[in-house]
């Protein structure tokens, strides 16, 4: 590509750039060495300027002395002084930021947030604000959970639960319950390896990992909701600033200081970004009053409406909706981009065709794709289903985390029953299994009369909860058939396999677009993904 006039750099220019730009001469280049509050602001700035980033980052950011650019990006300062630069220099980046843009420029600059000993009941309530932000949570299945520090297990300390007569309860049932979990794990392991014995061709490597995700996936049941877990987080400022809020209005006193730790750590590094998340900020007020005034209402007006009968409370999956012109929508918006008719007339035109032509229009979108990790196109996005959902908290935990649905769940408790492993049915361990869920669950109710909220950390994940899904046709072929793969967890493979019958069943026309969904049953899930991973490291 040619580079334009105005764009040409003197030697010495040259030189202090190219340490910020991949290229000085190009026009696609990318920017490094970079702070984010300076690459968010110098976006933002860009979006208004004749210049080129390049020549912008040089007179209004690198010479400008209200930047406080040298000692932010100085190699020579400390990080003391780095923070204090971009502290100082914090009102030209705010102005900035306020000046030429709306909320997405908050989406310029991003962090990497480090988020350790928290209960995994949190870690939900972090993943549920999905756009824009990437998390990493703690495995279950390939991280024991029976470590202790000081002689203690290692479960969230609910302070309200601490200084209430409940404080003792709460610490022997979590104890109990991680006393299960540890004691469980040799016999299980033992018992596995005797009905999979290991066969020349399978790697020590892999044949272990496989034994153990098979060992943790059965007894993860038994973990509490306040089980501590680590999370690392990458977002935009706005996903940063949106999270930072919603953690101040929780009710919990945990993600109250989640909330409060985490804009104190991301105000040293993209201040601007999250300053409306400050508690004492407007914004943050008018937000916390609104919420507040609307959790308020809404819990009187629902208390009202108790003649509602209770439904679906079995373990299992309800398509409870679903558009049932999703198919003439999807269709319509394939042919689209191919022709220069309005979406309205041409969804009334795929109302009148037939089975046979819309099939053609699908096998067309459909049957080039040769895995799940082709893409379909937006088009897909026409289909919409909802789901209602019982199923443990485990699998809730891993299901809940696709980021393009609404999800909602009801509160964490006992009161739809418990999974039990099939592994471990009828067996002198699946007794010890369903003691320790029986005897949580009537510790929990004891604690939940006073504190249902609080009381959900002692809540076993083996513990059904109902939730729903409101999915389009394409997030639900992504997730499906991601979810439907030998190596995944026993339990949200079948979730994943029932959500994609019963849309096929609603829409047998889109069953097309749902061909990588594994039906099959697998007994040692992992292996087969564990050895090519031990092949891979051989080679």
């Amino acid at each position: 590509m040619v580079m334009l006039e105005h764009e040409e750099f003197t030697e010495d220019q040259e030189k202090v750039l190219s340490r910020y730009v991949t290229n000085t001469t190009g026009s696609i280049f990318v920017l490094r060495n970079l702070p984010e509050v300076i690459k968010g602001a110098l976006f933002s700035r860009y979006s208004r300027s004749s210049l080129g980033l390049r020549s912008l980052l040089l007179k209004d950011f690198i010479l400008n002395e209200e930047t406080g650019f040298d000692v932010i990006v100085g190699e020579q300062s400390s990080s003391e002084e780095q923070l204090l630069a971009i502290k100082k220099a914090q009102n030209f980046y705010d102005r900035i930021l306020d000046g030429y843009g709306d909320d997405s420029i908050g989406e310029l600059g991003g962090a990497h947030l480090a988020v350790e000993n928290i209960s995994m009941l949190a870690a939900k309530f972090i993943e549920d604000c999905r756009i824009g932000g990437s998390p990493l949570e703690k495995s279950t299945r390939y991280i024991y959970f029976d470590q202790k520090i000081k002689g203690e297990y290692l479960y969230y300390r609910e302070p309200i639960l601490m200084t209430s007569a409940y404080r003792d309860l709460y610490l022997a049932t979590c104890n109990m319950l991680f006393e299960t979990y540890s004691k469980l794990i040799p016999p299980l392991t033992e018992k596995f390896e005797q009905a999979y014995p290991k066969t020349e061709e399978i790697s020590k490597v892999a044949y272990t990992a496989s034994i153990r995700a098979k060992v943790l996936d059965c007894l993860r049941g038994l973990l509490p909701a306040g089980t501590l877990t680590n999370m690392g987080v990458f977002g935009n400022g706005r996903f940063f600033e949106g999270l930072i809020r919603k953690l101040h209005c929780a009710n919990l006193a945990e993600l109250q200081e989640i909330g409060c730790d985490a804009f104190t750590e991301l105000s040293k590094t993209i201040p601007s970004f999250v300053r409306r998340a400050s508690s004492s900020h407007k914004n943050q007020i008018t937000y916390a009053q609104f919420h507040e005034t609307m959790d308020t209402q809404l819990h009187l007006i629902a208390a009202k409406h108790d003649k509602v009968s209770c439904g679906h409370t079995h373990p299992g999956v309800r398509l409870v909706d679903y558009d049932a012109g999703s198919v003439a929508k999807v269709a319509a918006g394939l042919l689209f981009a191919e022709t220069n008719y309005g979406l309205e007339e041409l969804q009334q035109y795929c109302r009148r065709l037939s089975h046979e032509e819309i099939a053609k229009i699908f096998d067309a979108a459909s049957s080039a794709r040769e895995s799940r990790r082709d893409k379909s196109p937006r088009a897909l996005e026409h289909g919409q289903f909802t789901f209602e959902i019982v199923t443990d908290f485990g699998i809730y935990r891993d299901l809940q985390r696709h980021r393009i649905l609404t999800q909602q769940r009801q509160i964490l408790g006992c009161k739809y029953g418990y999974s039990l492993p099939e592994e471990i049915k009828g067996t002198e361990l699946g007794k010890e299994y369903c003691h320790a869920l029986e005897e949580a669950k009537k510790r929990h109710d004891t604690m939940a009369t006073e504190f249902p909220e609080e009381a959900q950390y002692v809540v076993p994940m083996a513990y059904n909860v109902r939730w729903y899904f409101h999915v389009n046709l394409r997030s639900l072929q992504w997730l499906c058939e991601l979810r439907s793969t030998p190596a995944g967890h026993p339990q949200y493979r079948l979730v994943a396999q029932e959500m994609a019958r019963q849309a096929i069943e609603a829409c047998p026309l889109f069953e097309c677009f749902l061909k990588f969904v594994n039906f099959e049953g697998h007994s040692l899930g992992r292996l087969e993904q564990e050895q090519k991973k031990a092949e891979k490291a051989l080679r």
